[in-house]
């Protein structure tokens, strides 16, 4: 086996100290916290705040101000709130320069996603029944080993969300469902995972 050169060391050691740090603050306590800290990204702290929309970005801009990331996150669902308060967190967030992963209209879209693409609006409670039929046991939303159970298939999964946001001519995300974002900061962590 050949010993690096000092160079080589100084080098892999200046790589790692210019990892990008992430901050991702989430709507949910743990299903989504869960999920992202199932990546192995050295320099990334998820958060569960267990508050929604404007709340969860205010959060993220009270924490953005106590320490240095180089990217800040929120994860958030459309739900059933309403437009108005949806869309003043996407709003807030772009001025404040947080990146927003969104689900319209709930998280697990993403997880459906690594199995088939799926267009249809879907309520919550039938997004539980699909992903278990899928996964071939009942899905729990806490999970702690969804990204395991679904890490083979995330190429996929990544396809069909930006195959279905751009199924929407003019974006509108408060009333694009099925949509989703979370693809984005996946494919982010992807790009810091050791």
């Amino acid at each position: 086996m050949r010993s690096k050169s000092i160079s080589q060391l100084k080098r892999r050691k200046n790589f790692k100290s210019t990892r990008v740090r992430f901050l991702i603050v989430c709507e949910g306590e743990k299903t989504e916290p869960n999920y992202f800290n199932s990546f192995r990204v050295p320099k990334c702290v998820v958060i569960g705040v267990g508050a929604n929309t404007v709340s969860l970005v205010k959060k993220a801009i009270e924490l953005k101000s106590k320490d240095s990331y180089e990217q800040v996150w929120c994860v958030f669902d459309r739900d059933s709130f309403p437009v108005q308060n949806f869309n003043n967190a996407l709003a807030l967030a772009k001025k404040n320069k947080i990146e927003v992963a969104y689900s319209n209209e709930a998280f697990e879209l993403w997880y459906i996603l690594h199995f088939h693409y799926h267009d249809a609006a879907t309520s919550r409670d039938d997004y539980k029944q699909i992903l278990s039929q899928r996964l071939g046991f009942t899905y729990q939303k806490n999970d702690p080993t969804m990204y395991d159970s679904l890490s083979s298939r995330q190429d996929d999964a990544i396809r069909n969300a930006a195959r279905l946001l751009n199924f929407y001519v003019n974006r509108t995300p408060a009333s694009d469902n099925p949509s989703t974002t979370v693809h984005i900061l996946v494919q982010e962590l992807n790009n810091h995972t050791i």
